[in-house]
C-alpha cells in the first residue's frame, strides 16, 4: 500500500475515497481542455480558475453572472441510467439566463455532489458538461466534486451550475426601450426543457408508461422525450446581436410565459401572444391531456414550444427571422406584438384561437 493510500485510510473508512476522486479528476482533464477558450489562464486542479477576458473595443466591460441546477429532472437521469444530458442541462440554464442581458458567457464552473462517487456516472455527467460548454463557447473554468456518506441516497447525485459572461454596458439588453409595436419572436424550445418536472414526474407515473416503448405522437422513446436536454441559445442569439438592436429577452424557464415575459417589459407595456403561430411539440399535447390541464395552466408551468423570445421592433423582426431561418438547429416564430397595457391588466395576454 503506498503512503498516500495509508494517510487516507481515515477517511476512507468514513465513506470517503480520495483516491477515487483523484483518479476521476485526472480523467476528465482531457474532457475539461477541450471546452478552453483563449481567456483561460489556468489548468484544472488549482484552488480557483483564472480568465483573462478580451474586452478590446468595448467602452465598459461588465460582468454577468448566473446560477442554476437541473432539479427533480434529476431523478428521471436516475430512473433510466441515463446521465450524459443532464449536465447540457446544467449548462443551458445559466449561459440562458446570462444571454438574456445580452453577455456572450465567458466561462462555467460546475458542483457534483454525492453519496459515493461512481466514477463512471461523473464522467458521463461531465461529458454533457463539457458538450454544453463547448457548444456555447464557454469554457469549463473550474468546479467541485463533492462526496458526501449518507448525505444523499445510494445512486443520487445533485448538480448546480455557475456561469459568468461580459457585455459592453452601453450593449447591455435591459428591456427598458421596449414600446408598443415591438414584434415577439420565439425561439422554439427542445421539448420542457428543464422545468416543471416535479408534475412530470407525478404524470409519468400514473400513465403507466415505459421507458422504452413510443412517446404518444412521436417516433422517440418516452425516456428520449422526457430526458431531452434543455436547448442552448448563445451561438445563434450572439450572432444576431452583433448586427441587430434586441430591445429585451426572455428565457422561459419556471413560471413559464406569465412569469417570465413580465421580467422585462416596463411597466406601461403588455405582450399579447398569439397561441398556435408555432408548433406545438407531443410533449406538451400529452402533459396537457394527462394532467387534465388548459392551455393558460400549461403556459403557467411550461415553456409550451417555446424557449427563448427576442423583442425588437417590426423592423428588425424582420432581418431577425431572416437571419434565424439560415442557420442551423434553430426554430423561429413571430409569436406576439407588445402593446399599451391596460390599467390593473396583467402583462401577458394570450389569445386562443
Amino acid at each position: 500500500m503506498s503512503d498516500s493510500a495509508k494517510r487516507s485510510q481515515a477517511y476512507t473508512a468514513a465513506g470517503v475515497n480520495i483516491e477515487a476522486g483523484n483518479l476521476f479528476v485526472s480523467r476528465i482533464k482531457d474532457m475539461v481542455k477541450s471546452t478552453f477558450t483563449p481567456g483561460v489562464a489556468t489548468d484544472i486542479g488549482g484552488f480557483g480558475g483564472l480568465f483573462k477576458p478580451n474586452v478590446t473595443g468595448m467602452e465598459a466591460p461588465m460582468l454577468v453572472a448566473g446560477a442554476d441546477g437541473v432539479g427533480t429532472k434529476l431523478k428521471l437521469a436516475f430512473m433510466f441510467d441515463k446521465h450524459d444530458t443532464v449536465g447540457i442541462d446544467l449548462v443551458a440554464m445559466s449561459v440562458n439566463d446570462v444571454l438574456v442581458q445580452g453577455a456572450t458567457p465567458l466561462f462555467f464552473l460546475d458542483y457534483f455532489a454525492t453519496g459515493k462517487l461512481e466514477s463512471g456516472v461523473a464522467e458521463q455527467v461531465v461529458s454533457g458538461v463539457c458538450q454544453g460548454c463547448r457548444d456555447s463557447d464557454c469554457a469549463l473554468l473550474g468546479g467541485e466534486t463533492a462526496e458526501m456518506p449518507g448525505f444523499y441516497p445510494d445512486g443520487e447525485y445533485d448538480l448546480s451550475g455557475f456561469a459568468v459572461g461580459m457585455v459592453d454596458t452601453p450593449k447591455v439588453v435591459s428591456g427598458k426601450s421596449v414600446t408598443p409595436g415591438d414584434v415577439l419572436i420565439g425561439l422554439g424550445s427542445s421539448g420542457a426543457h428543464s422545468n416543471g418536472y416535479s408534475l412530470i414526474r407525478k404524470l409519468f407515473g400514473e400513465s403507466g408508461l415505459k421507458a422504452d416503448e413510443s412517446f404518444p405522437g412521436s417516433d422517440r422513446t418516452v425516456a428520449e422525450v422526457l430526458i431531452q436536454p434543455t436547448k442552448l441559445y448563445v451561438r445563434p442569439v450572439v450572432e444576431l446581436l452583433k448586427s441587430l438592436e434586441i430591445k429585451g429577452m426572455v428565457h422561459v424557464t419556471g413560471g413559464g410565459f406569465y412569469d417570465n415575459v413580465p421580467r422585462v417589459l416596463p411597466e406601461e407595456t403588455s405582450a399579447k401572444i398569439e397561441f398556435g403561430s408555432w408548433p406545438m411539440l407531443p410533449i406538451f399535447d400529452w402533459l396537457k391531456a394527462q394532467g387534465e390541464l388548459s392551455w393558460p395552466e400549461m403556459l403557467q408551468i411550461f415553456n409550451c414550444g417555446i424557449g427563448y423570445i427576442l423583442i425588437c421592433d417590426a423592423d428588425t423582426a424582420d432581418k431577425a427571422l431572416e437571419m434565424l431561418d439560415s442557420m442551423d438547429d434553430i426554430d423561429a416564430y413571430r409569436i406576439g406584438e407588445i402593446v399599451k397595457r391596460k390599467p390593473a391588466s396583467e402583462q401577458v395576454e394570450v389569445l386562443f384561437p
